[in-house]
């Protein structure tokens, strides 16, 4: 079973980490019997599941349940459960939903951001023996306040501050980080310049391991589909046709068939035609 000390030790060793967000039973217990190391359940369900037009409307209700689905379908992978908006926003409420998180099966959380709440916020869960994962460059809950899906880190004094902020979650004992959508050479830069594993997404190839959102990776979400996503199958175009050619089926009386039919045995079925011809008869008179 993979653990947030093993993560830290892939770095040491130099072993890329592979990581996916999940949210189902079924996408999570394939992904784990493939060897994926990290399954985070991510908050970015809120638009590929939920059909949210933003990460920030998705509820810790919500989350409990994708949590729990996938976790029931790992057996190995670290599986990360996000922390959505506002769930943090209160001290003692946050400690509260990581436990909750934790309680469920998840093994670690995720939280954005690096400011001084966070970051106390971040010792507490990690000396109360819940595991943090950072998340730094585009963060997705602050898209308010960033005011859209920009890249982070375009310049040196921009990369320096998320460079000294990874320091401080480093610091504040998490066991990992998340970069999203940084220029490559700064997110080697800092990933060369932190003693814990950095995670890209849309950050290049030199962070110490990368992660994409499984619907994405296997084409089911025809949303947005941002640049960094690298498309492995089209799932959406074999859902498609399958249910087309069952419409079809349906319709014309092709399905089901006598293979996928249930049949009385032949003493029965004789009882069976007594009786409704008997009824049949009673009916008549």
């Amino acid at each position: 079973m993979i653990t947030p000390k093993k993560i830290l030790k892939m770095k040491k060793d130099g072993i890329k980490i592979s990581a996916l967000a999940a949210y189902d039973y079924s996408s999570a217990k394939y992904s784990d019997e493939a060897g994926i190391d990290i399954i985070l359940v991510g908050d970015s369900a809120a638009q590929v599941v939920m059909g949210y037009d933003s990460t920030v409307k998705i509820s810790m209700n919500e989350m409990k349940v994708f949590t729990k689905a996938v976790v029931n379908g790992v057996k190995n992978a670290l599986v990360v459960a996000d922390m959505p908006f506002l769930s943090y926003s209160l001290f003692d409420e946050g400690v509260k939903n990581a436990g909750e998180f934790i309680k469920l099966g998840a093994r670690a959380v995720k939280i954005e951001g690096a400011n001084e709440y966070i970051l106390s916020l971040i010792k507490r869960l990690t000396t109360s023996g819940i595991p943090v994962m950072g998340h730094l460059g585009f963060t997705p809950q602050y898209i308010n306040t960033i005011g859209g899906n920009f890249i982070q880190g375009k310049n040196v004094k921009h990369a320096e501050i998320i460079l000294n902020d990874a320091k401080k979650l480093q610091e504040a004992g998490v066991f990992s980080i998340v970069l999203e959508m940084i220029p490559d050479v700064c997110a080697k830069y800092i990933s060369e310049n932190l003693e814990v594993p950095v995670i890209g997404i849309g950050a290049g190839k030199y962070t110490d391991g990368q992660i994409l959102v499984i619907n994405d990776v296997i084409g089911k979400f025809d949303g947005f589909s941002p640049k960094f996503a690298r498309k492995y199958a089209d799932t959406k175009d074999i859902i498609t046709k399958s249910v087309l050619k069952y419409i079809e089926d349906v319709k014309t009386g092709d399905f089901p068939n006598v293979a996928e039919s249930f049949r009385l045995e032949d003493d029965e079925y004789e009882k069976f035609k007594a009786y409704t011809n008997k009824i049949r008869i009673e009916s008549t008179d």
